[in-house]
This record gives structure tokens, sequence and C-alpha cells, in this order.
């Protein structure tokens, strides 16, 4: 594939490298993700690909190597912002006690920020809740409790979204209908979007472009049916 013009590119790493008890277990990963695309990083259990999400807005640090985020060394930004700026999602969702409409409120408010009930109310429609504001989340489902995290991950405005493994923990039609909704905001908004998943069939399904992690490194990138046919 030919690399991807530097105008396009909203996140670049080089050389990214985490040595954890002696092994490097994420190891000289150097890739560009295009502005507005859905990157599937795809790979076995403990070959670095969860590793590897957490270091593009440094829940962990790197040993070596860096991150630029709009062409700036994400070691300039502060964390609040990097983290709001580069959100993720999780592979189970992490909601506090009380209503839909106050997790979603949550970014904004810890920045001072008071997001408006319209505004919550058209997140809450774009990841297919309508009418949920004002349920409790202990009594939604694994599926509606994930589509909540990723409105609550929205509310921010994030450049950038990671996702990790968000639909492992979801039975199969929960799976497929989170996956749905992963690709219609891939495409409905101007965030860019980072999957991580183990299962191969859905990075095919949704993602534009997959890059394979093997023991720490990167060894493949390419559209999904390159990728796979290799």
């Amino acid at each position: 594939m030919p690399p991807v013009a530097p105008s396009s590119v909203i996140l670049r790493t080089e050389h990214l490298t985490r040595v954890a008890d002696g092994v490097a277990i994420v190891n000289e990963v150097s890739l560009d993700v295009s502005r507005g695309e859905l990157l599937g990083i795809v790979g076995h259990s403990g070959s670095g690909k969860s590793s590897l999400l957490r270091l593009l807005n440094r829940l962990d640090e790197p040993t070596s190597g860096t991150v630029y985020l709009d062409g700036v060394d994400y070691k300039t930004i502060p964390p609040r912002e990097l983290r709001r700026r580069v959100g993720m999602v999780t592979q189970r969702p992490f909601l506090f006690p009380g209503d839909v409409a106050s997790n979603v409120q949550f970014g904004p408010r810890q920045r001072g920020e008071a997001l408006s009930m319209e505004a919550v109310v058209a997140l809450i429609r774009q990841v297919g809740l309508d009418g949920f504001a004002g349920r409790d989340v202990a009594n939604l489902s694994g599926g509606e409790q994930q589509r909540v995290s990723l409105a609550r991950a929205l509310a921010n405005q994030p450049e950038m979204l990671l996702l990790d493994e968000p639909t492992s923990a979801l039975d199969e039609d929960a799976k497929l209908e989170v996956e749905h909704l992963i690709r219609k905001l891939a495409t409905a908004t101007s965030a860019t979007f980072m999957l991580v998943t183990h299962d191969l069939e859905q990075a095919r399904r949704i993602c534009d472009r997959v890059g394979v992690i093997e023991r720490g490194r990167l060894t493949h990138m390419g559209r999904p049916e390159e990728v796979f046919r290799a």
C-alpha cells in the first residue's frame, strides 16, 4: 500500500517500544493513521495489541520511541488534554452509578463545561439509544452499556477514538449491533477510530485497513483483503 500523504495523517508512531520485565511487549512499532479512517489492529491474546493501544494516549509510557498527534510530539501535550483528544472505550464498559445522561455529561463536566440536555439527547440518539437519557445504567444490557460508553467518549469531541476489544464481552447479536454502530459512527463523525480485536472476521467486516501484531511487532499493514490473503 502506498505511504499515507503527510497532510492526511492524524497520528504517527515512530519506533514505539514498551519493555516490561525485560520483554518488549511493544517492539519498534511505526505506523501512520489516516484522518477519518477506521484502522483495525489484530493479533492473538498476548501479542501486544492492547498494550500498543494504551501507549497511544499515555495510559502507559513508552520505553522508547514516541507518538505524534497532528504532527506534535504527544509528550508535550498535557495528559488530560491528550486523553480528551484521543479517547478510549474499553472491553468492559465502566459506567458511573446514575442515569445515562449524567454519564454522557461526565467528561465535559470535568473540564468545567456543561453539556446541554439537547446535546446529550443528540449523542444518545446517535448511538441508537433514543429515549434512554433518564435510564439507570444498572438496568441496561451489556450492549446498551457499551453504547453509552461510546456516547460518553464522543461527548469529549475526540479527534481519535481507541476501541479496545469493545465487543468481546457481548453476545453475538449485541456484538454485531455494536460493530454496525462503530462503522456507522466512523462514517458519520469527524473522528478517527482504531479498533483492537482478536476477531479477524470483525476486522474484515468493518475496518478500512488492518495491521497485524505478532510478539509486539507490527508485521503486516494494508486493506483487509490484502492482509488476510497474505
